[in-house]
């Protein structure tokens, strides 16, 4: 992040009530792949991944998968967690920034697999895409124009970083994520949410390639722009600085104080980066939920894939307050605090 780039106001936080999660679910591929077999076959650091990221282990999607897959399958689970007729689904909103294919949407693929009769689109806002489609969906039903929508978060990392690339690679790994939201009571949903981007970092977390600016030619590929380019540690700064300011946005929005959150769900990127913010916040660790460990970073996956464990867990129940937050590449960012 250049230091001439100026800092753009972070939009006013809204609330959306009156809506409730009935259902979660996630997948993640049945391929482990830890940081000693980075160093086996690629010669990866095993042990700087986890002093630098705390992650121990991804899963990569097995060579016939794509993202459509691993969705489908959250989707399955998420439907069957509510115990609701997929037929009453009337929106469903995928969040991915590696789709299957430019077109037509993924989340037409899967809208076609779980036989839905509804609107189907992508969203694409990188790590942060959940939290835009989450806040999109309860909009709509809040605004009564869907009584049951179907959010999806997933990502195939393994596809699109350089495997050449010592500092990234390591970082990602692929999963999914799903809710249903449907009306609650009106003490139910997002107390305040904090959601926007500032696209003049767009520069820092990018796919040069393959899209109508750089298509795809021999010299670019021998090159590896079809590949994710991470600027580390601009990234890290930001991240860190967004993730501290726009919890505090929230809580600031919703007159709470750190105290008053039961759980914090934050997207899970880098465990240095959850650290510094949450210390800076005098939120107790054990108050913040992480699997970065086992899945690292599988972006628009990330916070519904942490969601559902944490409920398996049963770490959430009616009532609570909870916090998640996604940020990415746009740079993009959405933050919402949630009364269960």
């Amino acid at each position: 992040m250049t230091s001439d780039r100026p800092t753009l106001p972070r939009p006013r936080c809204r609330s959306l009530m009156g809506v409730r999660v009935v259902g979660t679910g996630s997948y993640v591929p049945d391929a482990v792949v830890t940081n000693e077999h980075l160093h086996q076959r690629l010669g990866f650091d095993s042990d700087w991944i986890v002093r630098r990221t705390g992650i121990l282990e991804r899963r990569h999607a097995l060579p016939h998968q794509a993202t459509s897959d691993l969705c489908h399958e959250a989707a399955v689970r998420c439907i069957e967690s509510a115990k609701v007729d997929p037929k009453d689904i009337d929106l469903c909103l995928l969040a991915t920034f590696s789709p299957d294919m430019p077109f037509p949407a993924t989340a037409c693929l899967v809208q076609d697999r779980l036989h839905l009769s509804c609107p189907a689109v992508d969203m694409q806002a990188a790590c942060a895409g959940f939290m835009y489609a989450l806040i999109t969906g309860a909009a709509y039903v809040v605004a009564g124009v869907s009584d049951l929508a179907l959010i999806i978060g997933g990502d195939c990392n393994s596809r699109i970083v350089n495997p050449d690339d010592l500092k990234t690679y390591p970082l990602f790994g692929d999963g999914a994520g799903a809710v249903l939201l449907a009306r609650g009571e009106p003490d139910q949903g997002i107390l305040s949410y904090s959601m926007g981007a500032d696209g003049s970092g767009g520069d820092l977390l990018s796919r040069p390639s393959c899209g109508s600016r750089l298509p795809p030619t021999p010299e670019l590929l021998s090159k590896g722009m079809h590949f994710m380019h991470m600027d580390g540690r601009a990234v890290f700064r930001w991240a860190t600085a967004i993730l501290c300011d726009t919890i505090q946005d929230v809580l600031q929005a919703s007159n709470l104080k750190p105290q008053d959150i039961d759980l914090y769900i934050p997207h899970q990127a880098n465990i240095r980066i959850i650290n510094a913010a949450i210390d800076v916040l005098h939120i107790p660790r054990n108050r913040v939920f992480n699997n970065l460990d086992k899945y690292g970073n599988t972006s628009g996956g990330s916070v519904p894939l942490a969601l559902d464990e944490a409920i398996q867990e049963g770490r959430i129940k009616r009532g609570n307050k909870i916090v998640l937050s996604g940020f990415g590449a746009g740079l993009t960012w959405g933050t919402a605090v949630m009364r269960w």
